[in-house]
């Protein structure tokens, strides 16, 4: 049974006429395609072709990129204006654990650190069907002691990721703590995934009502990691692991995607711990919606939320 806590509904008066169009698209169009999409090594290479599609794509003009290599895999620097070098964002990229990476998502972090006036460093962490989901989170971990040896304040470092990436914000941030490493100062989360194996999801009135996520291909998911190589231990996520210690974390969710089971349990998983949860549900949006830049008003006023969330920590 999902515990459920008092939750914010950032725009009680409902979606924007971008927002509703958006998602009148993603139900028609993005869903039955991910519905359909093969959940096999053939299928994961065919995806990861859109983030090399989206190389191409011009970069935003108001916004530095900086390239970073790490053993094995890349990292990018985006600062817009002149922000605070003293702290930073580490941003960790949804799709699943298969597709999507720095060129999918360099827009939405580029408004990540326009509205924080924070650099932010994009993380390109391997996936399947090159490397397996712990192989993802040790990449996303020695980043971040990257950081850490390069002399920076964990207290202003804030984790920050949409969808899988917000598992990996959650088990990131764990993976240090069990570590003896000092955790960061808050976490960010836009739709997270949190837990492969949840029975809430199946149940959940939000199954169908999502805009393009298949909730019930999740567990699915997880068996195809198997495949790929990796069985996952249903205890290794982040929805089930001890929550004692995390840093105050904002959690952003669409009121009608299925994941938003995921991230009221968490909120009351941390809440239970002692942690500060900010848990933000907006209404008529699609999943990880805040990553979209300007495609609607909605993820702009979400991106400010945040904002000010990382300004308080």
């Amino acid at each position: 049974m999902t515990a459920v806590l008092p939750t914010s509904v950032a725009n009680p008066e409902g979606a924007s006429y971008r927002a509703r169009v958006v998602y009148a698209a993603a139900r028609t169009v993005a869903r039955p395609v991910l519905k359909a999409w093969p959940l096999s090594r053939p299928g994961f290479v065919a995806a990861s072709a859109l983030d090399v599609a989206m190389r191409f794509t011009p970069k935003p003009r108001y916004a530095r990129v900086e390239p970073v290599g790490f053993d094995g895999f890349g990292a990018e620097w985006v600062r817009a204006g002149e922000p605070d070098e003293d702290a930073a964002i580490m941003y960790f990229h949804g799709g699943a654990f298969v597709f999507c990476g720095l060129n999918t998502h360099r827009r939405g972090v580029a408004r990540l650190a326009e509205a924080t006036a924070r650099p932010v460093l994009s993380v390109g962490y391997r996936q399947l069907p090159e490397a397996p989901m712990s192989r993802s989170i040790a990449d996303c971990l020695e980043a971040y002691e990257a950081l850490l040896a390069d002399g920076r304040d964990p207290a202003k470092i804030v984790f920050a990721g949409d969808s899988a990436g917000g598992y990996l914000a959650f088990a990131v941030a764990m993976a240090a703590r069990d570590a003896g490493l000092p955790i960061p100062g808050g976490i960010v989360a836009l739709s997270p995934l949190l837990d492969f194996y949840s029975e809430d999801v199946l149940t959940h009135p939000n199954l169908r009502r999502d805009a393009y996520l298949p909730g019930d291909r999740i567990a699915r998911l997880a068996a195809a990691y198997a495949a790929g190589g990796e069985e996952l231990d249903p205890q290794s996520c982040p929805l089930q692991q001890d929550a004692t210690g995390l840093p105050p974390s904002m959690i952003v969710v669409a009121a009608s995607e299925v994941l938003r089971v995921d991230a009221e349990s968490m909120a009351a998983r941390l809440e239970a711990a002692g942690v500060p949860c900010t848990l933000r549900v907006w209404r008529g949006q699609v999943h990880a919606f805040p990553v979209l830049g300007n495609l609607v008003p909605e993820s702009r006023a979400a991106i400010a939320d945040i904002a000010s969330f990382v300004a308080q920590i």
